[in-house]
């Protein structure tokens, strides 16, 4: 067959998408030497040692996603080159392509988390896009010969939801990011760069509302005032908006004092100190963030809602112990590899955090049913799914 492969959000720096996108094509190249690829990309030299492997081809694409160009150019760049089967990695499916495609649903949070303050636009905009998101979603849905889900929730959901049919869904479990362990391997002290100087509790990834940070701080605060002021809570992601918002809201931190944003660190508003207890250390290079999680004393998940959940898989390939939310996926993900919270109970989330940090028989059990939650992950086995579904969808050409 001729694939194509929508690879425009390829690469790291677009978080979770972008690495499924990066270790799926990388696979590919490694197993599949039969069927033919067209990468679709928006920065070819990202991906162009791959052409090489002689049955792929990289087309670039620059055209932005979730945009009208995406809905009128982007289908006239692959019609031209006559693929047998298309795979859309993400919902954002042009409505007029009406050619066989697979598409991969990572989750339904605008259905469930449908909140304005998710997005950078006023409520007309805000909502005037979150009814094309829906339409373009549901046509995805409805066309796609089949449908890659990274979780049996997610299968769930998508039926119950949308009403699709279960056996149009294939589940394929993403795995954790591997990255090389030796960038990491510094001196404890080089982490002051950052400003941590005390042992850190670790949270990496982004700041959108269902995340829960708010409710994090929240619990972080209860935890400095019931239990110690000894540690530090350690926030890794993309400086932006959701940041900015998150780490400058007095109320969220249930005080007068507003928190703001500077490179490498949090700091009051009001310039009175507060022991530096909440660092922002803006996105981290994979060499930086192997060091992060090499040092954390705990990684915290205290997201509401996940298709997934990626980060606490990550924390524990370096043996860090996880607390993490019960919510959505994330018991069918983690299993009895975490201690789980309620997101909604601060309280609770702070009680279990500090079991997490000073319970030594309970971090080391967690630390044991991490190694054998990970077996079950693996982007090779993913990789092998995904051509299965591939060569399924062909026996309707």
């Amino acid at each position: 067959m001729k694939i194509g492969i929508d690879a425009r959000m390829y690469g790291s720096q677009q978080a979770g998408l972008g690495r499924y996108v990066e270790q799926l094509v990388l696979g590919l190249v490694e197993q599949d030497k039969e069927n033919e690829y067209i990468l679709f990309a928006k920065d070819p030299s990202l991906i162009l040692p791959l052409s090489r492997g002689g049955n792929f081809k990289i087309v670039k694409v620059n055209i932005p996603w979730y945009s009208w160009q995406e809905q009128i150019k982007f289908k006239k760049i692959i019609d031209q080159e006559k693929i047998d089967l298309m795979h859309f990695p993400h919902w954002n499916v042009p409505l007029l392509y009406n050619k066989p495609f697979v598409v991969t649903v990572h989750d339904l949070i605008m259905y469930h988390y449908p909140r304005q303050e998710a997005s950078t636009h006023g409520p007309v905009v805000y909502w005037l896009k979150d009814l094309v998101h829906r339409i373009v979603l549901r046509h995805a849905v409805r066309r796609a010969q089949k449908i890659i889900v990274t979780c049996e929730f997610t299968k769930q959901d998508i039926n119950q939801t949308l009403g699709v049919p279960l056996e149009k869904m294939v589940v394929s479990y993403q795995a954790p990011f591997e990255r090389n362990k030796e960038q990491g391997v510094r001196s404890k002290n080089e982490l002051e760069r950052f400003k941590i100087n005390k042992p850190y509790v670790l949270y990496v990834g982004n700041a959108y509302p269902h995340k829960n940070l708010a409710g994090l701080l929240k619990a972080w605060k209860i935890f400095e005032e019931k239990y110690s002021g000894d540690y530090q809570l350690v926030l890794v992601g993309k400086n932006n908006f959701f940041y900015q918002k998150i780490l400058c809201h007095c109320e969220e931190l249930q005080s007068d004092e507003a928190i703001t944003v500077k490179q490498g660190i949090a700091t009051p508003c009001s310039g009175r100190a507060r022991n530096d207890s909440v660092i922002f250390t803006d996105y981290l290079s994979d060499s930086d963030l192997v060091e992060v999680y090499q040092h954390a004393s705990l990684y915290v998940f205290p997201s509401l809602y996940e298709g997934f959940g990626l980060p606490p898989l990550e924390a524990q390939q370096y043996n860090v112990p996880v607390v993490s939310s019960s919510a959505s996926c994330l018991p069918e993900i983690l299993g009895e590899s975490v201690l789980y919270f309620d997101p909604n109970n601060y309280e609770q989330m702070a009680d279990v955090i500090n079991i997490g940090l000073t319970d030594e028989n309970i971090r080391f059990e967690l630390q044991k049913n991490a190694k054998e939650n990970l077996q079950r992950f693996s982007w090779d086995k993913l990789v092998k799914e995904t051509v299965r579904v591939y060569l399924s969808c062909s026996k309707g050409f």
